[in-house]
């Protein structure tokens, strides 16, 4: 069966497809509409993430479960929750007590029939219908002024816990995704992550209104009437508690046929997040190519498509309301009939009757509240759901308790690989093959070979990213799977190609590798990486907002900020991936001596094209197809000929041609 989410946002092969947006939702919404129908839609389980990129796991959550997972969110807040409840508790209970003054006012204050004994012994003046009259308001008003105070501070003591939920649920996603594995990071993808803390996040703390507060004081209210309704006449009683089992069935039938579409708009609503941020992080290509219309109409389409579901939900959800909004009134008038012939045969007074008809109302308005807030309820369950999904995914590399604290001190930077073979998630062929390295600690190893041959996976495996398939990696002979993997990587500085900065002051940049640098650390690392000259010509200095991914900086000044970072962490592993690709050949020439010294005395994984970043290796590794073909030092490897000597000449060639007249 297929899943209705597979096709939330169109893929790169729909890119040039022309369709109106209004009639590609409308298409899309036909045939999700029609799985609705046949009840085909996942009752949960579904992951974040594009779906077919992997089959969803069968995980089926029931709402009792759902429910027993929110229970046990509220753990921490019993004391907070046992005071919202007890508000709710006497703020109903005193709201029960106004209408019973209807009764007084008619048949004693109206109708002029004397106070039952007891009342006037206790109270004598109230025997004036004026003043019983003016003791009745005044009661009422009393009374209905505490209760509204009692419920008002349990409401926002209410509100207050729900917003804490919130936080700590946020916190809790957020702190789990960002240690998932780095693949299924990437396939959420960071619009995405943002609407899961947003939406669905925000949708648990609102399980406290939905599940109890208003639920409780429905409750509360429902009995308290039946037990006042019982008391006045208990054959009125009998006819409307024949309108509880519709409430039952409206939620067989009816309700829990919503919660699988609230998880569906909710995974739209995550792919038009993320496909919204990816088209503002690519806008230099969206431009270069001109495809500002066509991301546009992609947008519009999906909104289309997510706001034709909203509305279809919401039908089904006014749907159950227009019912209670039907059924009030009838069964009010039914009883109203049958109560007026109780009146005039004598076997009830009018103001019993009015007292009736009055907690009638109040025992309805209770039911419509639970058929409301069921059809909310079963919405915040389905935010609740997908956090669930998220949470239970297993994080990257768990520590275990037999797990160490890389200790710098105590760490020479031995580096081995032994039979290493790793294959990506998903992958039908191993990126690696095989792979026997020995690397001795302050040595620097230069990784050359062809693209797509292993060089990044092979460093990603030394940071890492990732564990190997079959094999091992040990530092200074111990397995890295031993080590704690955060203690591990705070012996690592890395340089990518790629350079990501983010959106602050050049300080903050730099000191990002080390919580307690000082400013005068930070300037020491800009200037050995060759970067104070630059930042020193920006008006703020290093307190210079460079933007989102440092778009306000060309490529050399980012390479060299991120230089100047790995330069502050002092790190026992250094990995360079083509960290001088982006700099002109004078801005290399100047850091070159900056590098030389970063290198002097750790281990270093260098990856790099240029001749120039190769020849003072320590070790040169030849990686072809996941395999090492060649090791050796430049000198070695030039006298043996080969693939390494084959793409050095290959670039003399290139070099000189590039020089060459004409």
């Amino acid at each position: 069966m297929e899943s209705p989410e597979q096709d939330t946002w169109p893929s790169a092969s729909h890119a040039n497809n022309v369709e109106r947006p209004s009639s590609a939702s409308r298409s899309r919404f036909n045939r999700y509409r029609e799985k609705v129908r046949q009840r085909e839609l996942p009752a949960s389980g579904s992951i974040h993430g594009p779906l077919d990129s992997r089959p969803a796991r069968p995980r089926i959550r029931t709402a009792r479960q759902l429910v027993w997972e929110f229970v046990r969110l509220l753990r921490p807040f019993q004391r907070q929750v046992f005071w919202i409840l007890a508000s709710a508790t006497a703020a109903t209970l005193i709201g029960l007590l106004p209408p019973a003054g209807t009764k007084f006012i008619i048949d004693y204050g109206l109708n002029g029939k004397s106070l039952p004994q007891p009342w006037l012994y206790r109270f004598p003046q109230l025997a004036d219908p004026h003043r019983l009259l003016l003791a009745t308001v005044v009661a009422i008003t009393v009374v209905s002024m505490v209760k509204i105070v009692i419920y008002l501070w349990g409401r926002w003591y209410a509100t207050k816990i729900s917003k804490q939920i919130q936080l700590r649920v946020r916190h809790r996603v957020f702190e789990h995704a960002i240690r998932l594995p780095l693949h299924r990071v990437q396939e959420i993808r960071s619009g995405g992550v943002a609407s899961i803390l947003r939406e669905d996040g925000g949708a648990v703390g609102e399980l406290m209104f939905g599940m109890v507060f208003n639920p409780w004081r429905a409750i509360i209210q429902l009995f308290g009437s039946l037990a006042i309704l019982a008391w006045v006449d208990w054959t009125l009683l009998a006819g409307a508690i024949v309108l509880l089992p519709i409430v039952y069935f409206t939620h067989r039938a009816w309700i829990s046929n919503i919660r699988p579409q609230f998880r569906v708009i909710r995974k739209q609503r995550e792919q038009i997040d993320a496909g919204a941020a990816e088209s503002f992080a690519g806008m230099r290509v969206v431009r270069a190519f001109s495809r500002q219309r066509r991301e546009t109409a992609r947008f519009t389409t999906e909104n289309n498509l997510m706001a034709r579901q909203e509305l279809y939900a919401r039908w089904w959800m006014r749907g159950i309301e227009m019912v209670w909004e039907a059924l009030i009134p009838i069964a009010s008038a039914a009883l109203l009939l049958y109560g007026g012939w109780r009146v005039l045969e004598g076997h009830m007074t009018v103001g019993d009757l009015m007292m009736f008809l009055v907690y009638l109302l109040m025992l309805l308005e209770p039911l419509a509240t639970l058929v409301q807030s069921a059809t909310q309820f079963q919405n915040s369950l389905s935010g609740l759901d997908r956090v669930l999904d998220i949470l239970g995914e297993s994080r990257e590399m768990s520590a275990s308790p037999s797990s160490i604290k890389a200790d710098r001190r105590l760490i020479a930077g031995d580096v081995a690989f032994e039979h290493v073979t790793f294959s990506y998630p998903g992958a039908e062929t191993p990126a690696l093959n095989d792979i026997n390295l020995k690397i001795s600690a302050g040595q620097t190893v230069a990784l050359v070979g062809p693209s797509g041959a292993g060089k990044t996976t092979l460093s990603n495996l030394v940071a890492r990213f990732y564990d190997p398939t079959a094999g091992r990696i040990t530092l200074d002979g111990r397995d890295l799977r031993d080590y704690d993997v955060e203690s591990f990587r705070s012996l690592l500085g890395i340089v990518e190609q790629d350079v990501f900065l983010f959106d602050g002051t050049i300080f903050d940049n730099i000191a990002y590798s080390r919580r307690d640098a000082t400013p005068t650390d930070v300037r020491a690392a800009a200037e050995a990486a060759n970067a104070a000259e630059f930042i020193d010509r920006q008006t703020d200095g290093m307190q210079t907002v460079i933007g989102e991914r440092g778009v306000r900086l060309s490529g050399g000044q980012r390479q060299r900020l991120a230089i100047a970072r790995a330069i502050l962490a002092d790190p026992k592993l250094l990995i360079l991936d083509e960290a001088t690709s982006n700099l002109d050949t004078d801005s290399e020439q100047l850091i070159q001596q900056s590098l030389a010294t970063l290198m002097h005395g750790r281990t270093s994984f260098v990856i790099a094209h240029r001749l120039s970043t190769i020849v003072g290796a320590n070790l040169i590794v030849v990686v072809e197809s996941g395999r090492i073909s060649q090791t050796g030092t430049h000198a070695e490897l030039m006298a043996k000929g080969g693939k390494y000597r084959t793409m050095v000449e290959q670039q003399i060639h290139m070099t000189l041609g590039s020089m060459a007249p004409g």
